[in-house]
């Protein structure tokens, strides 16, 4: 077994069926996954922590803690990590409501190979993209947080469309010294334009 980690996108599988668990392995040894299986969900969360890279493969009816609630307390610790939820046909309501509280998923039993690689590829795809989104906004953040407490408010005044010369009364300085301030800001922030800076305080 492949054990996962933080950074190497992993298929996490947690199902406690032994046969599941053995299909899915070899599955994921064939297109050169990394994986991690679990048998339970508590086994799952005993070893979870936030900043894990790839997609959870849940099955929705297990002893103990199910994935519904298992789903529901990564929700609440703040986990990104896309789920695809494992389910008979008797569970398709439950599945519904599982994408509606967040999974990106659900494929039925039984199921073929390529289906379920399909979906684990796409969920794949949502982490990273999720991922970059994250580095994004932690970047911009970044950026903001070394700028001048007037080079802040000048920020926010700008990013509203205001053009310097209101800015310069509402802050109760020269206009050239908001020019400076601007300028300071499109460099500090890395912004090439203004609607540039703009999109970067809405992802902040």
């Amino acid at each position: 077994m492949t054990q996962g980690s933080a950074m190497k996108p992993t298929v996490y599988i947690v199902d406690d069926d032994p046969s599941i668990c053995h299909a899915m392995e070899f599955l994921m040894r064939s297109v050169g996954h990394d994986y991690a299986v679990f048998h339970s969900g508590d086994e799952f969360l005993g070893g979870y922590s936030n900043g894990l890279a790839g997609c959870l493969l849940l099955d929705i009816r297990m002893p103990g803690l199910g994935g519904l609630e298992l789903q529901d307390k990564l929700t609440e610790m703040g986990s990104t990590l896309p789920i695809i939820f494992i389910t008979g046909h008797a569970d398709v309501p439950m599945a519904v409501e599982a994408m509606q509280k967040g999974a990106v998923d659900f494929i039925q039993k039984p199921f073929r190979d390529q289906d379920l690689l399909d979906r684990i590829g796409a969920a794949l795809q949502k982490d990273r993209e999720r991922r970059s989104e994250q580095r994004l906004k932690a970047d911009v953040q970044d950026r903001i947080s070394k700028l001048t407490k007037r080079e802040k408010e000048v920020l926010e005044l700008v990013v509203t469309g205001k053009p310097n010369k209101v800015i310069a009364y509402e802050l109760g300085v020269s206009q050239r010294t908001v020019e400076i301030h601007r300028a300071r800001v499109m460099e500090k922030m890395q912004a090439r334009s203004l609607a540039d800076l703009v999109r970067m305080r809405i992802e902040a």
